[in-house]
């Protein structure tokens, strides 16, 4: 399998083939690597008491390099649901420089607008990037254990499908996150996850041995699967080999104890080149 992701400057992964297919299309994930503040680098979330001004300033570096400046991005209060909600170009700047206007108790973000920046953040939960060539709509989903049981990847399908995509134009690409080798949790999480599976089929989660009631659980895995349940080919999923806890280029809520910075995922369109296209 191809890494989607390639490294394109010290702060930034891109999603290489969609942006050389889609000229005009911007989508990548950020690294910890050149900002300034709290946490010794790019952190790009202000919920977790950095200098506001240290976020503000770490956001518009991303902006310059991803082509899209930081007062046109759309940016989130995420609750690990489910709630998707399908954004345009009047909803630009909320959430984007500040924490107070950004969209409430949100997890999944679309757009058929150019112009506009989907952004959520991270530090170990699986980045969701969705991509329509045809209609040319973009979305990207925050999915924690929690948002990934629940299924918030089937909902954006759904959400499209009612929208007017076909599952044979939906590209999509389950970013950095941690790994299934990382990655511990208990009963609860994989009784939820069970439930997505019929009782032969292989299921991305293994016993921890001596630690009772304890499972190994590949998240990014687990994503793929539901879509190919939802009837996207399994050609058109690109899935990341990069994993936020082993990779000292991430910020990683696990590794790091809780007390840590977050990257950001986004995706859009650059208004210039893409209404040329």
């Amino acid at each position: 399998m191809t890494e989607p992701f390639k490294k394109s400057t010290d702060s930034l992964y891109i999603i290489d083939r969609w942006q050389k297919e889609a000229p005009g299309l911007t989508a990548g994930f950020t690294s910890k690597e050149g900002g300034t503040g709290l946490f010794n680098g790019l952190n790009m979330a202000f919920h977790v008491n950095d200098d506001p001004d240290a976020v503000q300033k770490n956001r518009r570096i991303i902006g310059e390099q991803a082509g899209i400046p930081a007062d046109q991005w759309i940016g989130c209060e995420q609750t690990h649901g489910i709630h998707i909600e399908h954004v345009s170009k009047k909803d630009r700047g909320r959430g984007a420089l500040d924490y107070d206007s950004a969209l409430s108790s949100t997890d999944g973000l679309f757009t058929d607008d150019t112009g506009v920046l989907l952004t959520l953040c991270y530090a170990d939960c699986v980045p969701l990037y969705f991509y329509d060539s045809e209609v040319k709509r973009v979305g990207a989903a925050h999915a924690g254990w929690k948002g990934s049981v629940e299924g918030i990847g089937p909902a954006m399908i759904k959400k499209w499908k009612e929208a007017g995509s076909q599952l044979e134009d939906i590209q999509i690409v389950i970013g950095p996150s941690i790994c299934g080798d990382c990655y511990k949790v208990g009963k609860m999480v994989v009784d939820k996850a069970a439930e997505w599976f019929e009782k032969n089929e292989m299921k991305p989660f293994f016993p921890v041995s001596n630690e009772p009631d304890t499972f190994y659980f590949s998240l990014q895995t687990f994503n793929r699967d539901l879509f190919i349940k939802a009837g996207i080919p399994e050609e058109n999923i690109q899935m990341t080999r990069l994993c936020t806890s082993c990779s000292s280029d991430f910020f990683s809520h696990r590794r790091d104890e809780g007390h840590t910075g977050r990257m950001m995922s986004y995706i859009g369109w650059k208004e210039w080149d893409h209404e040329s296209h």
